[in-house]
Protein backbone atom coordinates (compact mmCIF):
# COMPACT_ATOMS: atom_id res chain seq x y z
CA UNK A 1 0.00 0.00 0.00
CA UNK A 2 0.64 3.23 -0.79
CA UNK A 3 1.44 5.89 2.46
CA UNK A 4 -1.46 7.92 1.08
CA UNK A 5 -3.52 4.80 1.25
CA UNK A 6 -2.29 4.43 4.75
CA UNK A 7 -2.87 7.35 6.04
CA UNK A 8 -6.54 6.92 4.35
CA UNK A 9 -6.54 3.38 6.03
CA UNK A 10 -5.62 4.90 9.40
CA UNK A 11 -7.73 7.56 8.97
CA UNK A 12 -11.24 5.65 8.45
CA UNK A 13 -9.88 2.84 11.25
CA UNK A 14 -9.45 5.99 13.61
CA UNK A 15 -13.18 7.89 13.02
CA UNK A 16 -14.48 4.07 13.51
CA UNK A 17 -13.13 3.89 16.25
CA UNK A 18 -14.11 6.99 17.93
CA UNK A 19 -17.91 6.69 17.05
CA UNK A 20 -17.37 3.19 18.58
CA UNK A 21 -16.30 4.63 21.70
CA UNK A 22 -18.53 7.92 21.61
CA UNK A 23 -21.97 4.96 21.12
CA UNK A 24 -20.24 2.73 24.11
CA UNK A 25 -19.90 4.93 26.25
CA UNK A 26 -23.51 7.12 25.85
CA UNK A 27 -22.17 9.83 25.11
CA UNK A 28 -24.27 9.17 21.69
CA UNK A 29 -27.19 7.63 22.79
CA UNK A 30 -28.49 4.28 21.57
CA UNK A 31 -31.34 6.50 19.91
CA UNK A 32 -29.44 8.39 17.80
CA UNK A 33 -26.78 5.86 16.46
CA UNK A 34 -25.68 2.44 17.57
CA UNK A 35 -21.89 1.48 17.27
CA UNK A 36 -20.29 0.41 14.17
CA UNK A 37 -19.68 -3.37 15.36
CA UNK A 38 -23.41 -3.70 16.24
CA UNK A 39 -23.93 -2.16 12.27
CA UNK A 40 -21.39 -4.82 11.34
CA UNK A 41 -23.27 -7.55 13.57
CA UNK A 42 -26.84 -6.35 12.54
CA UNK A 43 -26.05 -6.44 8.78
CA UNK A 44 -25.00 -10.18 9.28
CA UNK A 45 -28.26 -11.46 10.61
CA UNK A 46 -30.00 -9.47 8.05
CA UNK A 47 -28.05 -10.96 5.05
CA UNK A 48 -28.27 -14.64 6.69
CA UNK A 49 -32.05 -14.23 7.48
CA UNK A 50 -33.21 -12.85 3.66
CA UNK A 51 -35.30 -10.53 5.18
CA UNK A 52 -34.55 -8.07 2.63
CA UNK A 53 -32.89 -9.97 0.09
CA UNK A 54 -35.98 -9.13 -2.64
CA UNK A 55 -35.21 -5.32 -1.55
CA UNK A 56 -31.72 -5.14 -2.29
CA UNK A 57 -31.83 -7.33 -5.37
CA UNK A 58 -34.53 -4.41 -6.70
CA UNK A 59 -32.34 -1.93 -5.74
CA UNK A 60 -29.16 -3.19 -7.52
CA UNK A 61 -30.91 -3.96 -10.45
CA UNK A 62 -32.79 -0.61 -10.75
CA UNK A 63 -29.08 0.74 -9.98
CA UNK A 64 -27.62 -1.46 -12.77
CA UNK A 65 -30.09 -0.47 -15.28
CA UNK A 66 -29.23 3.38 -14.70
CA UNK A 67 -26.08 3.26 -14.55
CA UNK A 68 -25.95 1.34 -17.81
CA UNK A 69 -28.43 3.68 -19.22
CA UNK A 70 -26.06 6.73 -18.08
CA UNK A 71 -23.36 5.77 -19.72
CA UNK A 72 -24.52 4.30 -23.16
CA UNK A 73 -26.12 7.43 -23.66
CA UNK A 74 -23.47 9.82 -21.57
CA UNK A 75 -20.85 8.30 -24.41
CA UNK A 76 -22.66 8.41 -26.89
CA UNK A 77 -23.68 12.19 -26.56
CA UNK A 78 -20.67 13.15 -25.72
CA UNK A 79 -19.08 11.94 -28.82
CA UNK A 80 -21.78 13.88 -31.12
CA UNK A 81 -21.77 17.14 -29.11
CA UNK A 82 -17.68 17.03 -29.22
CA UNK A 83 -17.86 16.46 -33.04
CA UNK A 84 -20.58 19.15 -33.45
CA UNK A 85 -18.97 22.57 -31.88
CA UNK A 86 -21.53 24.77 -32.30
CA UNK A 87 -24.39 22.69 -31.03
CA UNK A 88 -21.95 21.63 -28.14
CA UNK A 89 -22.11 25.81 -27.09
CA UNK A 90 -25.64 25.68 -27.67
CA UNK A 91 -25.76 23.16 -24.19
CA UNK A 92 -22.64 23.69 -22.29
CA UNK A 93 -24.04 26.81 -20.07
CA UNK A 94 -27.19 23.95 -19.46
CA UNK A 95 -24.41 21.64 -18.37
CA UNK A 96 -22.77 23.89 -15.83
CA UNK A 97 -26.19 24.41 -13.81
CA UNK A 98 -27.58 21.25 -14.50
CA UNK A 99 -26.97 19.69 -10.91
CA UNK A 100 -28.63 23.26 -9.57
CA UNK A 101 -31.74 21.77 -10.56
CA UNK A 102 -33.32 19.45 -7.73
CA UNK A 103 -34.46 16.55 -9.88
CA UNK A 104 -37.00 15.11 -6.95
CA UNK A 105 -39.13 17.79 -8.25
CA UNK A 106 -39.55 16.02 -11.59
CA UNK A 107 -40.28 13.06 -10.05
CA UNK A 108 -44.64 13.52 -9.83
CA UNK A 109 -44.48 13.98 -13.21
CA UNK A 110 -41.92 10.84 -14.13
CA UNK A 111 -45.09 9.14 -12.18
CA UNK A 112 -47.24 9.68 -14.18
CA UNK A 113 -45.21 9.81 -17.69
CA UNK A 114 -43.70 6.08 -16.57
CA UNK A 115 -46.04 4.33 -13.70
CA UNK A 116 -45.80 3.82 -10.10
CA UNK A 117 -43.19 1.01 -11.15
CA UNK A 118 -39.54 0.74 -11.30
CA UNK A 119 -39.17 3.12 -14.24
CA UNK A 120 -39.29 6.40 -12.39
CA UNK A 121 -36.55 5.29 -9.70
CA UNK A 122 -34.43 4.11 -12.42
CA UNK A 123 -35.03 7.41 -14.68
CA UNK A 124 -33.99 9.73 -11.43
CA UNK A 125 -30.60 7.34 -11.57
CA UNK A 126 -30.37 7.68 -15.07
CA UNK A 127 -30.88 12.04 -15.04
CA UNK A 128 -28.63 12.39 -12.01
CA UNK A 129 -25.31 9.93 -13.58
CA UNK A 130 -25.94 10.88 -17.45
CA UNK A 131 -24.25 14.40 -17.48
CA UNK A 132 -21.21 13.48 -15.17
CA UNK A 133 -20.62 10.75 -17.84
CA UNK A 134 -21.09 13.17 -20.87
CA UNK A 135 -19.02 16.10 -18.88
CA UNK A 136 -16.19 13.48 -18.55
CA UNK A 137 -16.42 12.01 -21.80
CA UNK A 138 -16.14 15.35 -23.50
CA UNK A 139 -13.43 16.55 -21.02
CA UNK A 140 -11.62 13.62 -22.43
CA UNK A 141 -12.36 13.73 -25.59
CA UNK A 142 -10.85 17.44 -25.93
CA UNK A 143 -7.42 16.35 -25.03
CA UNK A 144 -7.08 13.63 -28.01
CA UNK A 145 -3.62 14.64 -29.49
CA UNK A 146 -4.04 15.96 -32.97
CA UNK A 147 -1.55 13.80 -34.16
CA UNK A 148 -4.41 11.16 -33.77
CA UNK A 149 -6.84 12.59 -35.53
CA UNK A 150 -4.65 13.03 -38.40
CA UNK A 151 -3.60 9.73 -38.54
CA UNK A 152 -7.09 8.55 -38.56
CA UNK A 153 -7.66 10.79 -41.19
CA UNK A 154 -4.85 9.56 -43.25
CA UNK A 155 -5.74 5.82 -42.59
CA UNK A 156 -9.74 7.06 -43.53
CA UNK A 157 -11.86 6.01 -40.76
CA UNK A 158 -14.33 7.82 -41.12
CA UNK A 159 -15.99 9.66 -37.72
CA UNK A 160 -17.51 6.27 -36.56
CA UNK A 161 -14.20 4.17 -36.75
CA UNK A 162 -12.02 7.39 -35.72
CA UNK A 163 -14.33 7.34 -32.15
CA UNK A 164 -13.99 4.06 -31.60
CA UNK A 165 -10.58 3.46 -32.29
CA UNK A 166 -8.79 6.56 -31.75
CA UNK A 167 -11.02 8.90 -29.35
CA UNK A 168 -12.71 6.73 -27.58
CA UNK A 169 -9.97 4.57 -26.33
CA UNK A 170 -7.55 7.85 -25.47
CA UNK A 171 -10.17 9.50 -23.61
CA UNK A 172 -10.82 6.14 -21.24
CA UNK A 173 -9.44 7.27 -17.77
CA UNK A 174 -11.92 10.36 -18.30
CA UNK A 175 -14.38 8.38 -19.32
CA UNK A 176 -13.82 5.71 -16.36
CA UNK A 177 -13.95 9.02 -13.95
CA UNK A 178 -17.48 9.37 -15.41
CA UNK A 179 -18.78 5.82 -14.55
CA UNK A 180 -16.93 6.20 -10.94
CA UNK A 181 -19.90 9.11 -10.83
CA UNK A 182 -22.48 7.38 -12.16
CA UNK A 183 -22.36 4.42 -9.77
CA UNK A 184 -22.44 7.49 -6.62
CA UNK A 185 -25.49 9.33 -8.61
CA UNK A 186 -26.83 6.14 -9.67
CA UNK A 187 -27.82 5.05 -6.16
CA UNK A 188 -28.24 8.54 -4.73
CA UNK A 189 -30.89 9.06 -7.46
CA UNK A 190 -32.48 5.46 -6.68
CA UNK A 191 -32.34 5.46 -2.90
CA UNK A 192 -33.60 8.80 -2.88
CA UNK A 193 -36.73 7.96 -5.26
CA UNK A 194 -37.57 4.81 -3.23
CA UNK A 195 -37.77 6.92 -0.22
CA UNK A 196 -40.66 9.43 -1.73
CA UNK A 197 -43.09 6.50 -2.94
CA UNK A 198 -41.91 3.09 -3.53
CA UNK A 199 -42.96 0.35 -1.88
CA UNK A 200 -40.01 -2.21 -1.27
CA UNK A 201 -36.08 -1.54 -2.04
CA UNK A 202 -33.18 -0.71 0.57
CA UNK A 203 -34.42 3.14 0.01
CA UNK A 204 -37.93 1.69 1.05
CA UNK A 205 -36.43 -0.33 4.28
CA UNK A 206 -34.39 2.58 5.18
CA UNK A 207 -36.86 4.96 5.16
CA UNK A 208 -39.92 3.17 6.94
CA UNK A 209 -36.75 1.83 9.70
CA UNK A 210 -36.17 5.53 10.29
CA UNK A 211 -39.79 6.68 10.72
CA UNK A 212 -39.80 3.64 13.50
CA UNK A 213 -36.45 4.74 15.30
CA UNK A 214 -35.83 1.36 14.16
CA UNK A 215 -31.80 1.86 14.45
CA UNK A 216 -30.61 -1.81 14.02
CA UNK A 217 -32.50 -1.99 10.61
CA UNK A 218 -31.89 1.76 9.21
CA UNK A 219 -27.50 1.81 10.05
CA UNK A 220 -27.03 -1.85 8.51
CA UNK A 221 -28.78 -0.68 5.15
CA UNK A 222 -27.04 2.37 4.96
CA UNK A 223 -23.92 0.53 5.71
CA UNK A 224 -24.79 -1.83 3.09
CA UNK A 225 -25.09 0.66 0.33
CA UNK A 226 -21.81 2.45 1.47
CA UNK A 227 -19.90 -1.33 1.40
CA UNK A 228 -21.22 -1.69 -2.22
CA UNK A 229 -20.57 1.33 -3.58
CA UNK A 230 -17.00 1.35 -1.71
CA UNK A 231 -16.48 -2.06 -3.23
CA UNK A 232 -17.48 -0.92 -7.10
CA UNK A 233 -15.23 2.22 -7.13
CA UNK A 234 -11.98 0.51 -5.53
CA UNK A 235 -12.53 -1.83 -8.29
CA UNK A 236 -13.10 0.59 -10.74
CA UNK A 237 -9.86 2.75 -10.02
CA UNK A 238 -8.15 -0.54 -9.50
CA UNK A 239 -8.92 -1.17 -13.14
CA UNK A 240 -8.18 2.23 -14.01
CA UNK A 241 -4.72 2.32 -12.38
CA UNK A 242 -3.80 -0.47 -14.90
CA UNK A 243 -4.92 0.97 -17.72
CA UNK A 244 -2.99 4.12 -17.45
CA UNK A 245 0.16 1.82 -16.63
CA UNK A 246 -0.02 0.04 -19.85
CA UNK A 247 -0.82 3.49 -21.66
CA UNK A 248 2.46 4.92 -20.03
CA UNK A 249 4.59 1.54 -21.14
Amino acid sequence: MSKAELIRLAVIVFLIGMLEALCRTGIIPTITAIPPSAMFEALFKILASGKFNQDIAVTLRNVSVAITAAMLVGIVLGTLLQSLPAVRRIFDPLFATYYAVPMYAFYPLLIVVLGLGDLPQIAIGFLLAVVAVLLNTLNGLDRVPPVLLKTAQVHRLGLIRTALKVRLPFAAPYIFTGFKLAVAYSFIGVIGAEFITSNRGIGYEIAFAYNNFDNRVMYPMILLVLMVVITVNMSLHHWEKRLMERRLR
